[in-house]
């Protein structure tokens, strides 16, 4: 186990009800919503401990998969485009996945502390992993699953999974298509801290980061790797002539070298990403993941614009069609969207994700609160 995301709480001598989360250390919206998670969970008192999938592999393998991951994504991003269209596509390129990852589970199980009332998984090969081991009675707690994109790729669904939560009703009838049973729309995983700031809040925001007061600002992300064209974005919003770029590199060292002549702002990681939202007039982005639910939860027009291949391509066309963001698919596009969605001193707030059928909609922890009840005195250590 790397890390304990919620605090023990004493409880007679032992400890409150305790549930794992599976994440994945690629990128960080993986991580970061079950982060998110475990504050939501906190307020019950129930003990949340945070599982890297990749610690069920050697580490070799596991800085392997990551950075193999990561260079894909930068230099071959047909390739990573290629396997994902086929891994969707073809059943038995997921099932052999899934047969593969059969040779980590004990190792896997190993990890789950004892008291583990529930497992949730925030990342798709660990659905194709403890979805056998749930199915054939290896796994005796509720699994659940939190899809962290907007599309639902064949990857997330697996047999043994008990229910699947999504962002929107559109993935909603996705999963089921895929032959998931259980599918419940759901909140999405934000921090509460994306939220539109009234008055002068953006005029505080950006003296916090040092931007001006007055221009229109386009703030272009890409994630925490700083991964697809953002050098051409950049350029590409400034010629526009609409709005000056405020680019985050993340943790991409390299790209924030390239761009340290470039005539707008640019910054690496950035720790408080709320307040650099509110100082801003409309968000860039090119994945559809989760710094594009926060730019919704915020109230920003959000434009997807050089998406990176694979999940970047099917989000941003599934958020277009649901009329969350804005999809420029080419360069002559491009002004005319930020004109309109920068045309206005007050922009309309965006809707989130799960605000469209709000209906149906429930919050993430409620959904977890009450598989938990319903195994209520069944408990079981997996060492």
């Amino acid at each position: 186990m790397e890390s304990t995301l919620g605090a023990a709480v004493p409880d007679g001598g032992g400890l409150r009800e305790r549930i794992v989360v599976v994440s994945a250390d690629i990128g960080a919206g993986h991580q970061a919503v079950a982060v998110e998670l475990a504050d939501r969970l906190a307020a019950d008192r129930i003990v949340v401990e945070h599982v890297n999938f990749f610690t069920a592999l050697p580490r070799p393998l596991h800085v392997m998969s990551r950075e193999s991951y990561r260079a894909m994504l930068r230099w071959l991003p047909w390739g990573y485009d290629a396997l994902f269209t086929i891994a969707d596509r073809s059943s038995p390129a997921v099932t052999a996945l899934r047969t593969s990852l059969r040779l980590t589970a004990r190792r896997m199980l190993m990890r789950l502390p004892p008291g583990t009332r529930l497992v949730v998984t925030t990342f798709p090969l660990a659905n194709q992993l403890f979805g056998p081991l749930r199915g054939t009675g290896r796994l005796t707690t509720p699994l659940i699953s939190y899809v962290t994109d907007f599309m639902v790729h064949s990857g997330w669904v697996s047999p043994g999974v008990d229910t699947y939560c999504v962002i929107h009703e559109a993935a909603r009838r996705q999963a089921v298509a895929r032959g998931a049973a259980d599918v419940r729309v759901v909140s999405p995983l934000v921090s509460a801290r994306f939220t539109p700031l009234p008055g002068d809040g953006k005029r505080a925001a950006r003296a916090r980061f040092g931007l001006p007061e007055q221009d229109r600002l386009a703030l272009i992300v890409a994630g925490a790797w700083g991964v697809g064209d953002v050098t051409r974005t950049a350029a590409e919003v400034l010629a526009s002539g609409c709005a000056r770029p405020v680019v985050v590199c993340g943790h991409n060292d390299s790209l924030r070298r390239r761009l340290q002549t470039f005539p707008g702002y640019v910054m690496g990681w950035v720790d408080d990403m709320p307040s650099l939202m509110r100082a801003v007039d409309v968000v860039v982005e090119n994945a559809g993941g989760l710094t594009c639910q926060q730019s919704l939860a915020t109230g920003l027009p959000t434009v997807t614009y050089r998406p990176i291949p694979g999940h970047g391509r099917a989000n941003a066309a599934m958020l277009a069609d649901a009329g969350l963001t804005t999809y420029v698919t080419n360069t002559s596009g491009l002004r005319p969207a930020l004109t309109a969605l920068t045309a206005s001193a007050h922009p309309a707030p965006a809707t989130t994700a799960a605000q469209t059928d709000t209906a149906t909609a429930t919050d993430m922890a409620t959904v977890v609160s009450q598989a938990m009840r319903q195994t209520a005195g069944r408990r079981r250590d997996y060492r």
